[in-house]
């Protein structure tokens, strides 16, 4: 199918691995030149230059820490003008209520809501000023469906989740569509740390830990970056442009819910 996006510009945090990777490259395999961020610039380095050899798209990279003011700066000002937005970034870490202080939730806030609600605030308005654009906010399943020792990232995600809700349908009547996609448990580096942390607690290897969390998944598996990236390229695409607001689940049938 074509995307019928080729030659667009789309902005990816978290770009460097995992489930950012995953939608840079589905959207540079559909034509789309790429801004890649992430913090570290060896692994966003090498990530840019195995996208450029593939698919032979442009990429531009920028090493910066979307959370901070000054890092979005930088992103923006190398982005330019962009036609999709894709935010992301990492969770914050697990624990007990009790573990928690306002500086942990001002983190939180800081990186799973604020940031993305910035980068939409100032590329929306280019967007609507061209009557198309296409925003993906990857946030998580535990919007839909609480996660008890993820309460940092269940208030952070389900904020932004309220914020997209309205924004959405201010700007849809621009041809600006803005969704959410909520990963359950994917094969990356969240899911070995967060496996690495059943594992400790209960005292069992990583392999036990792992097959424990997969039984709770209908599928028996984890997701993949490249299938979570086929989505979101999808709903970037001229395809989805009567799809928005909406909070798209990807988990395998973890959640068991009916809507």
């Amino acid at each position: 199918m074509d995307l019928g996006i080729s030659g667009k510009t789309a902005l990816v945090c978290a770009s460097s691995k995992g489930l950012g990777r995953g939608c840079a490259e589905a959207l540079a395999a559909a034509g789309v030149n790429l801004v890649l961020n992430a913090r570290g610039t060896d692994a966003l380095e090498a990530t840019a230059a195995e996208i450029r050899a593939r698919f032979g798209v442009q990429v531009t990279t920028v090493a910066a820490d979307v959370a901070t003011e000054e890092g979005r700066a930088r992103l923006l000002d190398a982005a330019g003008s962009v036609d999709i937005l894709v935010t992301n970034a990492g969770g914050p870490p697990p624990g007990l209520w009790s573990d928690w202080d306002r500086d942990d939730f001002i983190k939180a806030l800081d990186a799973n809501m604020l940031a993305p609600i910035a980068l939409m605030k100032a590329l929306l308005p280019g967007m609507i000023a061209k009557g198309w654009g296409r925003v993906v906010n990857i946030t998580s399943g535990s919007v839909k469906a609480p996660i008890a020792q993820l309460g940092l990232s269940n208030a952070a995600r389900a904020g932004l989740t309220g914020y997209v809700a309205g924004t959405a349908r201010q700007v849809a009547q621009h041809g600006v569509t803005i969704n959410n996609m909520l990963p359950g448990i994917h094969a990356t580096d969240r899911a070995i740390s967060l496996d690495t942390g059943v594992a400790t607690a209960q005292g069992i290897d990583m392999a036990t830990a792992k097959a424990q969390r997969e039984a709770t998944i209908p599928a028996r598996r984890y997701g993949t970056a490249e299938e979570f990236g086929a989505t979101c390229a999808f709903l970037c695409s001229q395809h989805a442009g009567f799809i928005l607001g909406q909070n798209i689940v990807l988990d395998g049938g973890a959640i068991n819910a009916t809507i």
